[in-house]
């Protein structure tokens, strides 16, 4: 049989070769866009920080030629229309920094500062992301209608110039400062306000249940006018002013743009009218690829748009080591300006290396906004399935005599510390001085095992229930660090002296998230730290 190669076939080739070539001109265009596009952004990047810096130079000249009449601390807006009549209206200024370095030795405008977290942010998502670190990087970019004096502890305005507290407690309205603008430039509006607390928050479609628990006694919010919005309580309640003022606002324009399921799947989308934006942010749901992503570093630039005084870096690098000695080696060399020791390495350096600190500096301080450590025990079904034993409350109360807390704060962090009684720092009015946290007393915890029903049955030195099933658990806790390990074998140990078979469980701490939506644990170690200080 003959091969003939007919028109047909020459047909075909040339079909395929110019596929070919249609394919490899798309990818070559494509390469040629992506390029442009990021040239396109160091132009407008560099655009902006010349912008920023005229700016800057004209506010300077102005400031010095204008003498600024005392008292005038706070700018009205420029109609009280927006107020509801016969109540008292508070003013406030445009947020400012509360300490000025610009008359400091050797101040000047731009650099980069790298603090190095001790863990990674999970994700990048206002009200969806969780951890501190995640707040810590949302703090720089997002504002609130208000925040706390961080020497007063007062509630100030940021993004509001101006509010009215209803005597009653029923209702709070805030006037929105005209300059305040997103990094994009658009307006922070009144409907931004609105959408962000009903239709972002309140949107069971979207992972922000921790934030929308905290909405139970929120009426409604109401637009007054593009710069006026009002919210509605339910009762009185001592809560409602930070509930009002202490949510973040987002860009109605910008976010609206995801599908629930983007957000929650999301890792960065992060945009805010605060100081800061992060490097790179996708210009919509088509362009999810350019979001910043876990295993890098957190690179925030210095909003050039920013509405009130601009900070006077131009980058902040949030980069992670979470081992404790590699982080301190990492900021002795220069990788970092700022870390967080843990507690031993803190006391070495400062009883043994006393010129450390000419070079750098070692804080230490009381803060009200301490938190607390502790281990949460499962009370339920572990994923879904059986109760664990810590289901008995006088198991969990075993749990805590049989742990020697005095002890680990000795021998673990170097006497920093003390042993935590609730949920309320010790030093705060809040905390009622006639309790006292459950001591140390193995023959008690033995006691409580024993009336919950766990003997040892068989002499094996572990404790059973009447079934015969071992006292076994799993305790989780973030890997990464020599303090976190010397806890877990100390844990171990001291349950061990009972007859109860302790499990490690050592996690990555961006999977801590998910492990606890999934009520995937029977101990798991967590930390409480307190957003604002109290009420009063």
């Amino acid at each position: 049989m003959q091969n003939r190669f007919g028109l047909k076939d020459v047909f075909v080739v040339v079909l395929l070769l110019a596929t070919l070539a249609s394919v490899w001109l798309s990818m070559v265009q494509k390469t040629r866009i992506e390029l442009a596009v990021d040239g396109l952004r160091v132009k407008l990047g560099d655009m902006e920080r010349q912008a920023a810096l005229f700016q800057r130079e004209v506010e300077k000249g102005f400031a010095e030629g204008v003498v600024v009449q005392q008292g005038a601390s706070a700018a009205a807006p420029a109609s009280d229309a927006w107020a509801r009549p016969g109540v008292s209206i508070q003013r406030w200024p445009s947020p400012a920094p509360a300490t000025d370095p610009e008359g400091l030795p050797g101040y000047s405008v731009g650099g980069e500062f790298t603090e190095i977290f001790e863990a990674q942010p999970a994700k990048l998502v206002p009200y969806i992301q969780s951890d501190v670190y995640g707040t810590r990087v949302l703090d720089r970019v997002c504002e609130s209608l208000g925040s706390f004096d961080p020497k007063t502890l007062k509630m100030v305005g940021v993004l509001a110039d101006a509010w009215q507290i209803d005597p009653d407690g029923l209702w709070i309205r805030a006037h929105i400062n005209p300059r305040a603008r997103f990094s994009d430039g658009a307006p922070v509006t009144a409907e931004d306000v609105r959408w962000t607390m009903l239709d972002f928050v309140g949107n069971p479609l979207i992972e922000a249940e921790r934030s929308r628990s905290t909405q139970d006694n929120l009426k409604d919010v109401k637009v007054i006018d593009d710069r006026t919005v009002e919210f509605v309580f339910k009762e009185p309640f001592f809560t409602n002013v930070l509930l009002a003022f202490g949510n973040s606002v987002l860009p109605k324009h910008w976010y609206s743009k995801f599908e629930p399921s983007q957000l929650n799947q999301a890792t960065g989308l992060l945009m805010g009218s605060g100081q800061f934006k992060l490097e790179r942010l996708p210009t919509g749901p088509d362009d999810l690829s350019v979001q910043w992503t876990p295993g890098t570093d957190v690179v925030l630039v210095r909003n050039e748009q920013y509405w009130a005084a601009k900070p006077s870096l131009e980058r902040l690098r949030f980069k992670t080591v979470s081992d404790e000695l590699a982080r301190l080696v990492a900021f002795r060399n220069g990788e970092g300006d700022l870390i967080t020791p843990s507690s031993p390495q803190f006391n070495k350096i400062t009883r043994e290396e006393p010129g450390f600190e000419e070079k750098a500096f070692a804080l230490k301080w009381v803060n009200m906004r301490c938190g607390y450590s502790f281990i949460a025990w499962q009370c339920g079904p572990r994923a879904g399935k059986d109760p664990t034993p810590f289901a008995d409350v006088r198991v969990r109360r075993a749990m805590t005599h049989l742990l020697d807390r005095e002890r680990m704060i000795t021998d673990i962090w170097d006497g920093i510390g003390i042993v935590s009684k609730g949920p309320m720092n010790p030093e705060s009015p809040a905390s009622d001085p006639a309790t006292r946290p459950l001591p140390y007393d193995l023959a008690k915890g033995k006691a409580l095992l024993a009336e919950a029903g766990w003997q040892d049955r068989n002499g094996d030195g572990i404790l059973e229930d009447a079934s015969g099933k071992k006292f076994t658990f799993e305790y989780t806790y973030a890997s990464g660090g020599e303090i976190a390990e010397r806890i877990a074998r100390f844990v171990k140990d001291s349950y061990a002296k009972a007859g109860i078979d302790v499990v490690t469980r050592p996690v990555e701490w961006s999977r801590y998230q998910e492990i606890l939506k999934l009520r995937d644990f029977d101990a798991i170690t967590l930390g409480w730290g307190n957003s604002a200080p109290e009420s009063d």
